[in-house]
């Protein structure tokens, strides 16, 4: 099963109301600003209210909507469900108690109903809307924080440009002929994001239909028949260190090959519709070799796919991103590489610890900590056991004694500052602090697991703790 986002109870749908029956419980501002919303989707409104609200009395005195003169009750209501064929019920009334006897009348019938502010006894909520003619986003919290959607809503507002509508109705007016020319959807679905990355989704913003279509033909004559390789660093855990190009590519991504040090709700960001490929490594255990991944990143880009490698931190610091750049020239694979932050420099700022310091540490050496299998590590251990710098290592903790008693045989003293970031980045990081002769104990003593990394140096001793890190 593939990486899911939290559970809710809540499922986003659209709604086609054109010429369906909605009905309005309540006569009030509430029940007015449900109707404000039902119009124009050009639903036929009827409105069930002893009292109109001035709004509402205007609406029915022209014909707008229709209205029933008298208050709902339960003993009523089968009347009415019954005879009319309702899309929906919006239940408006200030009576709780009757707006949840009616809201299971309506659930008895499978009509969808939502008593305002009573999400409890409803089977569908409304949620903040951002409206630009036919592009609409929608914005829920499944009822628990209806301020903090109205605020998302409001960013939401400022972020997005007015022209929306006219880019839309744009893109619908070019849908006929298009597909006729190019039925293949996924070459469409290339052609369109290439169109809206480039000067043609401004023209359209703006209204310069023709123009727009002038762009928009020069593309489609000029439309790649290969696909492309995009290796791209997905951070060391945190999706809020996800670089821009990175979400991008994301959610334009026919494929995605990913590691197991991905972390599941970055996956969240890719399109939805994207084919999703692990091929994550581990001590031991490769889920897909190292050739079979580069063959098909080949075969896929060969195919017409966009494919994108999401490797953990960067794909060039021990990610084998070269050995695929490699394969890919090899075989005239159009590629693009986006850097992400690495482990080293997130996990390190994360638990505080500068790798750098003008007091200590003039210098930064990475290196990776695979043990033969004999547990033994070949090395320059003496360039690397400096008092001067600061040593990150990957994947090294299974090998931490050897690598701590090498370091000491070299020159180094046994309280030389080391420590041990497990889970870096994510909201379980833990940091284990000590020295190079205690810390393989204290990592077995507190059964640290990978992936972890490794940062020996003086620059621990300047550790400040962020705000969002626990002491160890």
């Amino acid at each position: 099963m593939q990486p899911t986002a939290d559970r809710t109870e809540w499922f986003p749908i659209m709604l086609r109301m054109e010429g369906a029956r909605a009905m309005v419980v309540g006569g009030g501002d509430v029940a007015a600003n449900k109707v404000r919303l039902l119009l124009p989707t050009g639903a036929q409104v009827h409105v069930l209210s002893a009292h109109l609200c001035p709004e509402l009395h205007d609406l029915a005195r022209d014909g707008t909507i229709t209205h029933t003169p008298h208050d709902a009750t339960v003993q009523d209501a089968p009347n009415w469900l019954d005879a009319d064929s309702y899309r929906l019920v919006y239940l408006a009334t200030d009576d709780a108690a009757l707006n949840g006897a009616l809201a299971a009348l309506c659930q008895a019938r499978n009509i969808p109903v939502c008593a305002v502010d009573d999400p409890a006894v409803s089977s569908f909520i409304t949620p903040a809307l951002v409206t630009r003619g036919r592009v609409q986003v929608a914005v829920s919290t499944g009822g628990a924080a209806p301020v903090l959607a109205r605020r998302l809503r409001a960013r939401i507002e400022q972020a997005l440009p007015a022209g929306l509508n006219r880019l839309a109705d744009f893109m619908q007016a070019q849908r006929g002929w298009l597909g006729q020319v190019m039925p293949d959807t996924a070459q469409r679905r290339h052609l369109w994001e290439r169109f809206l990355d480039g000067a043609g989704g401004q023209l359209g913003l703006q209204g310069q239909t023709a123009a727009a279509r002038r762009e928009l033909d020069t593309l489609l004559e000029n439309h790649p028949t290969q696909g492309e390789v995009w290796l791209v660093g997905a951070g060391p855990g945190d999706p809020d260190l996800l670089t821009l190009a990175a979400l991008r590519l994301l959610q334009d991504a026919d494929a995605i090959l990913y590691d197991n040090l991905v972390a599941p709700e970055i996956l969240n960001y890719a399109r939805r519709d994207a084919e999703r490929i692990f091929v994550g490594k581990s001590r031991s255990r490769h889920t897909l070799p190292q050739d079979d991944i580069n063959s098909e990143l080949v075969r896929r880009a060969q195919a017409g796919q966009r494919v994108l490698r999401l490797k953990g931190g960067d794909p060039f610091i021990f990610g084998r991103g070269g050995e695929e750049i490699e394969t890919l020239v090899q075989a005239g694979i159009r590629f693009r590489i986006v850097p992400g932050v690495s482990a080293a420099n997130g996990c390190a700022a994360y638990a505080g610890i500068p790798l750098t310091h003008r007091d200590c540490a003039q210098s930064c050496l990475f290196m990776t900590g695979h043990a033969r299998a004999d547990g033994s590590i070949s090395l320059d251990w003496q360039s690397i056991a400096l008092h001067n710098q600061t040593v990150v290592i990957y994947m090294g903790l299974s090998a931490l004694p050897e690598l701590c008693a090498r370091l000491m045989e070299r020159g180094l003293p046994p309280d030389w500052p080391a420590a041990l970031i497990e889970h870096g980045t994510l909201p379980d990081q833990r940091v284990v602090v000590g020295t190079l002769a205690t810390l393989p104990d204290q990592a077995a003593t507190q059964t640290v697991r990978s992936p972890a990394l490794i940062i020996i140096g003086e620059v621990i001793r300047h550790r400040v703790l962020p705000a969002h890190a626990d002491a160890p």
